[in-house]
């Protein structure tokens, strides 16, 4: 199971007025931290006495050493404390990379991608991006990048750079909401509307090998909706969601499932040790092992990040949220366990898969 590293900040720059990006080393056991490009660190910090745990993705490209990009969120304890609180030297917890966020690199293959991202959206994309385009010299990239204005584009220079080096295999389309263009169909949202102009006259989606989305949950959704509509299947899209407005929502169907007459048994195996405990009704896999305890991994507790994965071996549950699991991982028994709730008197997971 993965356990939090110390990491050391070696640099911290703002890329626009309220983001930053953190250059880290790992204190030992660098080998850990040998990340795939759209990969994600979950960082823990106490704060004002408790603790915060968050993720934010890679936004370097393979070789380019260990960067992430925290933009400042209105009540983000843990956004607003790092960009506040960080400076070189500084050490902070980290797990090693996790996520699902990438495709295989085939330097002999000539494809051709396109990445969707919204504002902070960018991160993981951008360490695709930069990656895919070094490792496939054949491969063509097309960056769709909605924002509100110029003054809050992420990257804006690495983006120019990255287009100035790949001339003709990388095209960047910024999509503004508020600032004027040239072009009346960059300005506005990325909605299904936009998608479909854009796809009949700036982009030929039936050419495109793989898509990468990464932003709003209701503009991710619009893009892919119109995706599939233009040709590409499910297996083609990639999600990287990074706020769920699934919250709202959870609270009423956690209570449907956890009408349950007996209490459930609930077998937790981590590090190679099972403990059987005895979950209260209305409690989520992970809940039930935290208040036990058990340090079993977690951070968004929103079914967005990977982070709480398990695999069950025993029993079943319901998952009522799932925006990081891959079709064949659920095939094969995996769940994200801050969303999962038993439907068995008995179920067993395992955190060490």
């Amino acid at each position: 199971m993965a356990k939090f590293h110390s990491l050391i900040v070696t640099d911290v720059e703002n890329t626009i007025r309220d983001a930053i990006v953190v250059s880290l080393r790992p204190e030992e056991g660098a080998e850990a931290f040998d990340f795939t490009q759209g990969q994600y660190l979950t960082f823990r910090q106490e704060i004002e006495g408790t603790e915060i745990r968050r993720s934010y993705s890679i936004c370097a490209g393979k070789g380019d050493g260990l960067r992430v990009g925290i933009k400042r969120v209105e009540g983000g304890a843990f956004s607003n404390w790092a960009n506040d609180t960080l400076t070189p030297g500084m050490r902070v917890e980290a797990m090693p990379p996790m996520g699902n966020f990438h495709t295989a690199i085939e330097p002999e293959r000539e494809k051709n991608y396109i990445g969707f991202a919204g504002g902070s959206g960018i991160t993981p994309v951008l360490s695709i991006l930069k990656t895919t385009l070094r490792a496939e010299p054949q491969s063509k990239f097309t960056l769709v990048y909605a924002n509100r204005g110029v003054n809050t584009i992420m990257f804006k220079e690495d983006l120019e750079d990255l287009k100035n080096q790949f001339m003709g295999r990388l095209t960047i389309l910024h999509i503004l909401e508020s600032d004027a263009q040239d072009i009346d169909l960059f300005q506005g949202r990325v909605d299904q509307e936009k998608c479909h102009l854009l796809f009949k006259h700036w982009i030929d989606i039936a050419g495109m090998d793989t898509a990468f989305i990464c932003g709003p949950e209701p503009m991710m959704l619009a893009i892919a909706d119109a995706l599939r509509q233009h040709g590409l299947r499910d297996d083609q899209i990639k999600f990287e969601l990074f706020t769920s407005a699934q919250h709202g929502r959870l609270e009423h169907r956690k209570k449907a499932v956890a009408k349950t007459e007996k209490p459930t048994e609930l077998g937790v195996t981590i590090d190679g040790t099972q403990r059987t405990i005895t979950m209260e009704a209305g409690q989520s896999v992970l809940d039930a092992a935290l208040d036990h305890a058990l340090d079993a991994p977690y951070a968004c507790k929103a079914g967005v990040c990977s982070t709480c994965r398990c695999k069950v071996t025993k029993g079943a549950v319901e998952m009522i949220a799932n925006h990081a699991l891959e079709d064949y991982e659920i095939e094969q028994g995996y769940v994200l366990a801050c969303q999962s709730y038993p439907t068995t008197e008995q179920v067993d997971v395992e955190f060490d898969h």
